[in-house]
């Protein structure tokens, strides 16, 4: 939640032409987080049911931090697009 407020606090101090660039930064990384979650929980369970329980049967729970970082970045942009009537 501590990132949440620091990312906003940044975003608030860009400029609406920035803000507009950092929108079309981060537009796909919805995408992206997707696809590596889906090859990730692929990976788990592939190795779940040849190996058993084991390290990568919990990989994808690693990555479940760094996408809902992503996530919340996404809003808070999109909420800030929205009060400065860019969106």
């Amino acid at each position: 939640m501590e990132s949440y407020k620091m990312d906003r606090k940044k975003l608030a101090d860009l400029t609406d032409e920035e803000l507009l660039q950092e929108e079309i930064r981060i537009k796909p990384f919805k995408l992206y987080d997707a696809i590596i979650f889906g090859v990730l929980i692929g990976i788990a369970t592939y190795k779940t049911l040849k190996n058993g329980l084991g390290l990568l049967t919990f990989l994808p729970l690693i990555y479940l931090p760094i996408a809902a970082n992503n996530k919340a970045k996404s809003i808070a942009l999109q909420k800030l697009l929205k009060d400065r009537g860019l969106k």
